[in-house]
């Protein structure tokens, strides 16, 4: 199969590309506890389909820790300094057949291919990379500024079209929560779902993706459909 070189794929991370194993909660954790000294970490704090930049936010709030730039960069510092034995001790893995899509649609080349991630742009690649599927990766858009997933699609949008202008027709966002059809709405963009994260296969459709699959294990044919 040949890329149609005006299609535009937006990969997000956690729970569509990869498990980590909850590395990166865990770290975050971690640096509550090393850097604030927060004992007992007991909050009810949704993580999937968020931003890295929401998650911080509330997790200092929760705690009541002040929420100054200063806090901000300690908590961030020490979670990039934590993930990386996370990432090596929780036995995560690559999805089923995301490795193969992966070869099949970057195969001529990786330039329409991108990451669409509530991480942070550090903690972003550096999964991926942990997974050493980083290259099939030429750009991405991350959490770092927008708590609003919906922005963080904007931006991977205006990325691409200073990448790619007027040549991409279709834009496809591959994502596993509602929050992943949903900013995939804000661009105009087809969404597959795939039901590899916390949603269940009910759960996605009800946020009407255009496609939604229990997980990518049929490369060729998710290939095919993206392809197509």
């Amino acid at each position: 199969m040949i890329v149609a070189m005006s299609s535009l794929y937006l990969f997000d991370v956690d729970g569509t590309l990869l498990n980590s194993g909850r590395a990166g909660q865990a770290a975050m954790e971690e640096a509550l506890q090393i850097e604030f000294g927060i004992t007992e970490i007991d909050c009810d704090i949704p993580y999937a389909g968020r931003t890295d930049r929401a998650i911080i936010d509330d997790l200092l709030k929760w705690h009541k820790i002040e929420d100054t730039p200063e806090n901000f960069e300690t908590f961030q510092s020490r979670y990039f300094e934590l993930l990386p034995k996370h990432l090596g001790s929780r036995g995560g893995r690559v999805l089923p057949g995301v490795t193969e899509v992966l070869e099949i649609i970057t195969k001529e080349t990786n330039d329409w291919t991108g990451l669409l991630t509530g991480n942070f742009e550090r903690s972003g690649w550096m999964k991926v990379r942990h997974f050493n599927i980083d290259h099939h990766f030429s750009f991405g858009a991350f959490g770092d500024v927008h708590p609003n997933r919906d922005d963080v699609a904007r931006l991977a949008s205006q990325t691409a079209t200073d990448r790619h202008g007027d040549a991409i027709k279709t834009i496809w966002v591959i994502g596993d929560t509602p929050a992943d059809v949903q900013c995939g709405r804000a661009i105009g963009a087809k969404v597959l779902a795939v039901a590899t994260g916390h949603y269940s296969l009910e759960e996605l459709e009800a946020s009407e993706p255009d496609v939604t699959l229990t997980d990518m294990s049929d490369a060729a044919q998710v290939a095919e459909l993206l392809l197509r």
